[in-house]
């Protein structure tokens, strides 16, 4: 793309009506443009005013794409060694997500970007880490929620989230993490090899 003209300086704009001046027309009978200051030629053009009749339209929402099968994240998929290392055995994560105490949007937003990550970096073992439920306050309501808000949300849309994301094709499998990792406060994400 090339760059708008930078106009004329004031000596050269006097240089170039001199220079023009000297010089006859090859077809006298088009119109020659007449220079413009360099201050006129600067500012913007007046935008015209926004005229508003009765109620403003909602902006419009991005178009939602077409819904995609959801495969449902099951429990099979992994072997017995898997199975020892995931229960009781010296498992370490390859990476941790932490969405505990995140709104609904950032932690969404947090995990399937976490996940992309990971699955750029060739890891196996995530932990995920969504919290585990506060003590209710005398309102009824955990002490950092705000009314209207319900408590183990993250928690209860986390499956939904991973079998709906764009990487639950290389999702294996979901399981609860050790007592160590968080145990109910976080589950472990393990992801089948690349090919």
């Amino acid at each position: 793309m090339r760059a708008p003209p930078r106009g004329l300086s004031p000596e050269e704009a006097a240089l170039w009506r001199r220079v023009a001046a000297t010089v006859t027309p090859i077809h006298p009978k088009r119109p020659v443009p007449a220079i413009a200051s360099t201050a006129a030629q600067n500012e913007p053009p007046p935008l015209p005013p926004k005229r508003v009749k009765g109620r403003v339209p909602p902006p419009r929402s991005e178009p939602v794409a077409a819904a995609t099968p959801v495969r449902p994240l099951t429990a099979g998929g992994l072997d017995s060694s898997w199975e020892r290392k995931l229960t009781r055995g010296p498992l370490q994560p390859d990476v941790t997500i932490d969405l505990h105490g995140l709104s609904i949007a950032l932690a969404h937003s947090r995990l399937n970007g976490g996940i992309e990550q990971a699955l750029a970096m060739g890891a196996r073992v995530i932990l995920l880490i969504a919290g585990k439920h506060r003590p209710v306050a005398e309102n009824g309501l955990p002490n950092h929620l705000e009314p209207g808000d319900k408590r183990g949300a993250i928690r209860a849309r986390l499956l939904d989230w991973l079998a709906a994301s764009p990487q639950a094709g290389r999702i294996a499998s979901v399981r609860p993490a050790q007592p160590r990792h968080g145990g109910d406060g976080a589950v472990y994400i393990v992801l089948r090899k690349a090919r």
